[in-house]
């Protein structure tokens, strides 16, 4: 956790240093340059495709139970995601015109990643992992608002919901998670104008809202793996976006 915290404050912070230079940039600046695509903006509707990369995360909340193996010793496990891999991203963007500030987005989107869960026994310190591949299907709806353009470049905020699915979910498991789910979504980004299509990284968190967690294990063979699962009372989902879109 400490790790994906440490690359979010990372992220966070260049983001946030790119879009106060263009801010200081567009408060200096004495003179303005010729727009590239200066009519863009003006259309209806938006349409673009992304590619990028992303890091799955599970939060989970653990109980501290106490388990008796068949051996009669006692056992309390703890859940983390200890370790993050980059995954891929790639979607495609529909955009309508509100106002001259505010857009709503459309973005369905594949994420193709996994997270690797450890389970620490509290006394003896035994580990025991678990890989989950993940492939989500997400259909954000954001609300997008930019700042005034200046130049060839135009900074924004975003909110919305995304209903996920996920697409790999496999049973037999140490730990089952839902394939279904909703999550909030805020970021930030940078509108590029460039001579032949416009250029928009961004930088968004997805905060599941519902608990993920499958209690209901009657998948199960080995009934040794449920105290993996008696020792969680709740799991959400969480994700941080680097995206790339091409308009």
């Amino acid at each position: 956790m400490n790790s994906l915290r440490h690359i979010i404050g990372q992220w966070m912070r260049l983001m946030a240093m790119a879009v106060m230079l263009c801010g200081a940039h567009q408060l200096g600046a004495q003179e303005r340059k010729v727009q590239n695509r200066p009519y863009i903006d003006m259309r209806r509707w938006h349409y673009g495709f992304l590619v990028g990369t992303h890091f799955q995360d599970i939060e989970f909340t653990n109980n501290a139970s106490i388990h008796t193996t068949e051996e009669g010793t006692q056992e309390a496990w703890f859940a983390d995601v200890a370790s993050y891999t980059p995954g891929f991203s790639v979607g495609v963007l529909g955009e309508l015109r509100m106002t001259e500030h505010v857009a709503l987005r459309f973005v369905p989107t594949m994420h193709f990643g996994d997270k690797a869960v450890t389970f620490r026994e509290q006394q003896s310190g035994a580990m025991e992992w678990q890989a989950i591949k993940s492939t989500y299907l997400t259909v954000p709806v954001e609300v997008k608002y930019s700042a005034q353009r200046f130049n060839n470049y135009r900074p924004y905020v975003l909110g919305g919901l995304a209903p996920m699915l996920d697409l790999t979910v496999k049973r037999q498991r140490a730990l089952l998670v839902q394939r279904a789910d909703v999550a909030v979504e805020v970021g930030l980004g940078c509108d590029f104008y460039l001579p032949f299509f416009k250029l928009i990284p961004e930088l968004k968190f997805c905060f599941g809202l519902s608990d993920i967690l499958v209690k209901d294990r009657s998948d199960l063979t080995d009934k040794n793996l449920l105290k993996y699962t008696q020792a969680l009372d709740k799991a959400t989902s969480r994700m941080m976006v680097l995206t790339f879109y091409f308009e």
